[in-house]
Parts: structure tokens; sequence; C-alpha cells
């Protein structure tokens, strides 16, 4: 055996041992997430499977002997896994349903047509025909076609882009906030398999019409190791986040609730623009709710619900917005940004600072260039 194959060999089972091993782990129930945690296994179990297959055969295993009609293919199923991690990590009471069950059809078909291909070998004598029609196409289209590889790597990019498709949508739970920070990871999970499907079915591609498979070493060893160096990879990932939470419970409000604390939201929105209460620098939780003869904690609540925000982070985005339209007014060209942030309500240079760099991502000197 040649260094390149025991060095290949080396990586292929450290990634398929390593994906096994982080596999057994993350399918125990632990957390809120133990199911997405049972895809993501079921995901590194597969992958593992398909390096155990790629060992044998650089040891000639699996190749026309009993263990080719043994070691049938899976290459289909990845897609559908990765997406129903996702969809799955952001719901946690998921839980699969009959529609669901049809995201699997591809595999089955996989499974079935890799079986009655390979079940040719029984009946071939060495001519075509004793083959039949379907048998011999079949064969040939599935053994020496990139049919296969072609279709699980568009299957996985289309899944993936289902998947980056939850994550960007605002996600609702009844009962729980989804923590947006904790799926930063799984976005690059997500990512790093897409862009690793399009090469890799830009070079089986290139490879099948340009070289009619002649470099298949060249482009087969590197998605191998590359499949190693991912599965070892999420298996950290996965292993260092099982027992994450990426959500918060949040009460659920009935109907009667909901509909009190939209009508303070109107009432509040209607003081803010024709009153202006946002230009008193002595504004307060407590004197606001006094004018809206409202409860402190209800506004509170219809602050943290309705808007999503804290009562200082509601009010400076009012002052910011004046203080926007003030320096866009000639009268004011001889005022300072500043002058004009007191003037809008702030009361202290660090405060106004502090508000437009949290909110807006930029300097106070940012709000003169806006029109």
């Amino acid at each position: 055996m040649e260094t390149i194959d025991i060095l290949l060999v080396v990586l292929l089972c450290i990634g398929a041992i390593q994906g096994i091993i982080f596999g057994i782990i993350l399918w125990q129930k632990q957390g809120i997430h133990y199911i997405a945690n049972r895809f993501l296994a079921s995901i590194l179990f597969f992958f593992s499977y398909r390096l155990i297959v790629e060992t044998l055969n650089i040891f000639g295993l699996g190749r026309y002997d009993l263990w080719y009609h043994i070691l049938l293919e899976y290459n289909w199923i990845y897609g559908a896994l990765i997406y129903f991690f996702v969809k799955s990590y952001v719901h946690p009471k998921f839980k699969l349903i009959r529609k669901d069950w049809i995201h699997f059809l591809p595999v089955i078909i996989e499974f079935i047509w890799s079986f009655f291909i390979k079940a040719q070998n029984f009946f071939w004598d060495g001519t075509r025909e004793s083959l039949t029609w379907l048998g011999y196409w079949g064969y040939v289209v599935w053994m020496h076609y990139p049919t296969m590889f072609v279709v699980s790597g568009v299957l996985i990019i289309f899944y993936c882009i289902k998947a980056e498709k939850i994550l960007s949508n605002d996600i609702e739970v009844e009962g729980f906030q989804v923590i947006k920070e904790k799926l930063i990871w799984i976005k690059r999970v997500i990512l790093v398999m897409k862009i690793f499907s399009i090469l890799y079915v830009i070079g089986i591609l290139i490879d099948f019409f340009f070289f009619n498979f002649a470099s298949n070493f060249f482009y087969g060893h590197p998605v191998f190791v590359g499949m190693a160096i991912i599965t070892y990879w999420l298996g950290l990932e996965g292993f260092s986040r099982r027992k994450e939470n990426a959500f918060k419970q949040v009460a659920t409000l009935s109907d009667k609730e909901k509909e009190q604390l939209q009508n303070i939201a109107k009432v509040l929105e209607t003081k803010m623009q024709e009153e202006r209460l946002f230009k008193d620098p002595e504004l307060t939780l407590v004197s606001l709710s006094k004018q809206l003869s409202v409860k402190s904690y209800l506004v509170t609540k219809c602050l943290n619900t309705i808007y999503q925000k804290k009562f200082n982070d509601y009010i400076n985005e009012f002052r910011i917005e004046e203080v926007k339209r003030l320096v866009n007014d000639p009268k004011n060209e001889h005022l300072t940004l500043l002058a004009l942030a007191y003037e809008a309500g702030f009361n202290s240079k660090a405060s106004f600072n502090r508000a437009v760099k949290k909110i807006t991502g930029n300097p106070p000197s940012a709000l003169k260039l806006v029109k």
C-alpha cells in the first residue's frame, strides 16, 4: 500500500470512529434539543458509514465481492437529515408527521435501485443479452455515469437552502423565544455543507465531461478527506452543544391580555407622535405610566411583547429620529450636534453617544450624513 493510501486510511478512520463515538453520545436523550441531536447523530452515522465503505474500497473490498452486495448506497439521505436537524432544533416540540416522510423517499428509491443494479451481477455472463434492457441500461447509468453522486450533492444543496430559510425567518414558537445567537453555529454548519456540496458536484461534472472520470483519484480522495474533516468537526460542534438550550421560555398571553397590550401600544404611539413625550429629558417609566394611566409593569410588558424593546431603547429611538430631523433643518445649521441631542431629549453627551452607537451601530457624527 502506498504512503498516500496509508494516510488516507488513517484520516478516514479517524473521521469515521469519531463520528460513531459522537453519534452515540448525541443519540442519548438529554436536553430540550434531544430530537435534533438524534438527527445530527444520524448524519454522523451515515457519514461514518460512507467513510468506512471507502476505506474498505482502498483495501480492495467492496468491488464485486460479497461486500459489494451488502454495502448499499445511502447518499441521498444526507439532505433530508440536515433539513430535519435544523427544523427540529428551532422547534422544541417537533415531531415527525406523516407528510414529513416524503423527504426520505429519495433514499428509499436509492436503496432499492442500488440493490437492483448490484443484483445484475448474478445474471451477467459477460454478454449484454444476459441482462434485461432495464438491468443493462440501469447498470450503465448507475455505475458509469455520476448519477448517484450528482443527485446526492443536489439534494444536500436543496435542503441546505430550505434550512437557511428556516433560520432566516422569524421563528415563533408558543411559549418559547428563540435565542438567535445560539443558532450561529448551525448557520455555519449549513454554509459549509452547501459549499462543500457545490464544489463536489462541480468537480464530478468537470471530471465526467472533460476527463471521462480519468481523474477520479484527484477529486475522489480530497472529497473523502473533506468528508472525514466535516464529520469530525460536526461531531465536536454537536458534542460541545448537546446540552445547550436555544430557547428561553416566555409566558403565553391570552387573547384578552394581547388585546390589552395592543391598546396600550396604540396609546403609547399616539403620545409619542403627537405629544412628543420623548423630548422630556426627565422621562422615566414611572412618569410615562402615569401619563398613560397604566401601571408600570403593563407598560414594560407592552414594550417587551409588542416591540421586543426595553424602555430606554424605545424612547431613544424616537430621540435619535428627532435628532436626524433637526440636523436636516436649515434653521439649525448654527447648532452643534450635542445641542440638537439635548433638544431631542437626551440629558447627557454620554447617554447620547451610547444610545446612537447601540441603536444605529454608527458614531453620532454619522447622523449628519443621514438625509
